[in-house]
């Protein structure tokens, strides 16, 4: 058994550097890397491999930190948003809220001083009706002239006293 373990770790390997070859010729065929390593960037990568390799591993390294970074700005502004429109609603709720005691307090107000102002006036009709005497009912004249009808009904009165 122990001689199937080798020959079994020896085809996987070869397959796996089959699947590799695969992949790395895939990637050489792309169209958007033959463009990038006919730039001169690209070109003087393949020149230094030293400085592709670092710039690799710069890339890989600084892409989770960069990717962390970009995750908390788009959820923090998210948050954001959402909160300012929370709050948005909760400000525009209590504003309603107090216009509506507002209104009802002012709806209370002008009944009562409407209440308070009619019953005035009927008391103060009714006590001045009291005070002063009743005058005749003067009679209209047959031409309508109702101001010509109540001076003669004065001086009638004045002649009498």
């Amino acid at each position: 058994m122990a001689k199937e373990e080798p020959l079994s770790t020896s085809k996987d390997l070869k397959e796996l550097q089959k699947k590799l070859s695969l992949l790395v010729e895939s990637i050489q065929n792309n169209s958007k890397v033959i463009a990038f390593m006919k730039s001169p960037v690209g070109q003087y990568l393949d020149r230094h491999p030293f400085m592709a390799l670092t710039v690799l591993v710069f890339v890989a390294l600084s892409a989770i930190p960069v990717g962390f970074f970009l995750l908390i700005v788009v959820l923090t502004s998210l948050a954001a948003f959402v909160g300012v429109i929370l709050l948005e609603a909760l400000v525009m709720t209590v504003g309603c809220l107090a216009l509506l005691c507002h209104r009802c307090s002012f709806v209370h107000v002008v009944l009562n001083v409407s209440v308070i102002t009619i019953v005035e006036s009927v008391v103060a009709r009714s006590r001045l009706n009291q005070q002063l005497p009743n005058r005749p009912v003067t009679q209209q004249n047959s031409s309508g002239d109702c101001q010509l009808a109540m001076k003669s009904a004065d001086l009638e009165g004045l002649y009498q006293e």
